[in-house]
């Protein structure tokens, strides 16, 4: 932090310009003089003592429903900070883009003197409500700035020292301040590089979370320095347009917040977007090398969620790019064999084109939002969109607005042109609800009353919106069971539940082969790859807790470890953990090889007909392939998760049901 002026200085300089308007040059920085006039202007003195401009309940109820990711993001960031300045009697806020503060952490020994100058959530610190301040001086002039002692141009603040950062969205419109203020004995050199890096860590959570629906680049003038907090990051449409970035990939690219939303590219940089996503489908975690146009060279590592791909290849929960075969429509590109799943499929044909809800069940990662877009593109409303909602993801506080919708003005926070909300957007298309079984109970009436009226009413308004679209729900529990139970609404069950069909999990298909080489076209298209005979053997004998959604990942991964001019997946291509989870059933496998030989087109390898042993159960096998990921994993719960394609939820259910 730099040395305080000297506080005589400062109450001079303070003092001529309440009696002349005017700064003296060379005492104070021209954004703090800027500070100062806009104090006065607002009609404060330094010596007054201000009431202090707290929002009521309802107002910062709102208010905090509206900043919902917002706080989301920021509050593991805010507790990591707060442990690196614990010893300093400091306290970390969180303000919104008006200065109103919504979360604080505090120094115990320092709080009952930030609560006497209102530090405290609901307050609002604006330049306007407080002079010159670090959060509020932030908010106005967009930049990081730092406050010291009497700098403030209140002087019942002269005790704080505070330093505060923007918090940018992909866009570039302000959130959000981030902000530490202690006591200005204890400042510290590096307060306001410590916030500046903590605001760029929050603004690069919360763009990939706002831009999950678009393709991303993480970049980097260093292939090591790609995810880390020092990282770009630039969002595009399916149709190379940059329509977010954050200040690090905007500085990369020699490009400025207008430009978001009006460049291509292909204008900065030179390549495609087609290439670019070639290139990720045949090396996903590879940082391609890039040259702007200037000259300079960038490492850039493509990040695709499902829902970010255009429709012509998009690849839902397993990351398929299935195109349709001639005279095969979106559901029979799918089918590689299995007659559980084409039976699903049938039935679900049947009723495609009549008003009769479609309830799909099985275990996560099955590919049942994959299967309710085939669908969609095999029948009549194919023209219209398809409106994907996970009710599991939505906070509990913006699904009311997410949903429905809400007019301008509805409540503090909202956007000026309001909101349609999913359920219209659904219109003239399909709206697959995702996890319906998590939607709160409160929800559930509303959309029941949606479903009945087939209209709408956004927050707000007093009238409602007729609405038009096919229904598809899907979910991994069983809600005949939680309506008995009162945790589901049994007339909304009944509403939804025009036809149920449940989708096979992948350990229980017998087109695994056929599976993995549609896979593997869709991975490697230009590269045609296969699997071992050993490998396949072991890869269809093994539980896949995760089903598709992990197949699919562990199959991309493995293609990323081919080198230049293998074209078979074998052993060294798999990854550790799933090694060891294969060697665990290896027992057993020699047995169900026997009985797959029809389906492998090969005979189980080197194993005499002596050596046949029944097979473990499937359950058990799952069991055996979870505990040894966590063994991997050391017990890291959600990291095992990952690797093996499923929620923390599953895991935690896998291990309650077999008593770990």
């Amino acid at each position: 932090m730099r040395s305080p002026s000297p506080l005589l200085a400062l109450r001079q300089a303070r003092q001529q310009l309440l009696e002349t308007g005017q700064c003296p040059s060379g005492i104070v920085d021209e954004r703090l003089a800027r500070s100062w006039h806009r104090s006065m202007a607002a009609g404060l003195a330094p010596t007054a003592r201000v009431s202090p401009e707290h929002a009521s309940t309802h107002h910062l109820r709102h208010v905090l429903a509206s900043n919902h990711a917002l706080l989301a993001h920021s509050r593991p960031v805010m507790e990591y900070v707060f442990d690196q300045v614990r010893q300093s009697q400091s306290v970390v806020v969180l303000a919104d883009s008006a200065g109103m503060l919504m979360h604080t952490l505090g120094d115990p020994h320092f709080v009952d003197k930030a609560e006497r100058v209102a530090l405290t959530s609901g307050a609002s610190w604006a330049e306007a409500h407080r002079g010159t301040n670090a959060i509020g001086t932030a908010v106005a002039e967009r930049g990081a700035v730092e406050i010291h002692g009497s700098e403030h141009f209140l002087e019942r603040n002269g005790f704080l020292t505070c330093a505060a950062s923007p918090i940018l969205s992909a866009t570039g419109e302000l959130c959000g301040i981030l902000d530490i203020s202690g006591d200005h004995r204890n400042g510290h050199a590096h307060t306001l590089g410590l916030v500046s890096t903590a605001a760029r860590m929050i603004e690069n959570r919360l763009m990939v979370a706002t831009c999950k629906r678009n393709i991303r680049l993480h970049l980097h003038a260093h292939p090591e320095g790609i995810g880390s907090v020092a990282e770009g990051i630039i969002a595009l449409s399916d149709d190379g347009w940059i329509v977010g970035a954050n200040r690090v990939g905007l500085a990369l690219l020699r490009l400025h917040t207008g430009d978001i939303g009006a460049t291509l590219l292909e204008r900065v940089l030179d390549v495609r977007l087609d290439d670019l996503l070639s290139r990720h489908k045949r090396r996903p975690q590879q940082a391609q090398q890039l040259r702007l146009h200037n000259g300079a060279v960038v490492f850039a590592q493509v990040q695709v969620d499902p829902a970010a791909l255009p429709a012509t290849r998009h690849a839902a929960p397993v990351a398929t790019a299935t195109t349709a075969r001639p005279g095969v429509d979106a559901l029979g590109a799918l089918d590689t064999g299995d007659a559980r799943w084409r039976s699903a499929a049938d039935k679900a044909r049947r009723v495609v084109a009549k008003p009769i809800p479609l309830l799909i069940q099985g275990e996560s990662g099955v590919g049942k939002e994959m299967f309710a877009r085939a669908l969609h593109a095999t029948g009549p409303r194919r023209e219209g969109p398809f409106v994907a909602i996970n009710c599991g993801a939505i906070p509990e506080s913006l699904i009311e607005s997410e949903l429905f919708g809400y007019v301008a003005g509805a409540f503090t926070g909202a956007r000026k042109e309001g909101s349609v909300g999913r359920l219209r957007e659904a219109h003239g298309g399909t709206l697959f609800l995702d996890e319906i079984g998590d939607m709160p109970l409160a929800m559930q009436t509303r959309l029941l009353r949606v479903l009945q009226e087939r209209t709408v009413t956004p927050v707000g308004a007093g009238k409602a919106v007729p609405v038009d679209f096919a229904l598809v729900c899907a979910t991994h529990c069983k809600l005949a069971d939680a309506s008995e139970k009162g945790a589901f609404r049994q007339d909304l069950y009944y509403r939804i539940n025009g036809l149920t069909i449940t989708l096979p999990a992948l350990r229980e298909r017998s087109d695994r082969v056929a599976l993995t080489e549609r896979l593997l076209a869709d991975l490697s298209p230009e590269l045609p790859v296969q699997v071992a005979p050993e490998l396949m053997a072991r890869l269809s004998t093994y539980p896949w807790p995760g089903n598709l959604r992990q197949y699919a990942s562990v199959l991309r991964t493995a293609c990323a470890m081919l080198q230049e001019g293998e074209d078979t997946l074998d052993w060294a291509h798999m990854p550790d953990d799933l090694l060891d989870a294969l060697q665990a059933i290896a027992p057993a496998v020699t047995a169900s090889l026997s009985g797959q030989a029809a389906i492998m087109g090969t005979a189980p390898p080197g194993a005499p007909p002596a050596a046949v042993q029944l097979p473990q159960s499937l359950q058990a096998l799952s069991h055996a392939a979870i505990q040894q990921t966590l063994e991997a994993t050391r017990g890291n719960v959600s990291l095992a998760a990952r690797q093996l394609g499923i929620s923390r939820q599953t895991l935690y259910r896998k291990l309650s049901v077999a008593g770990c």
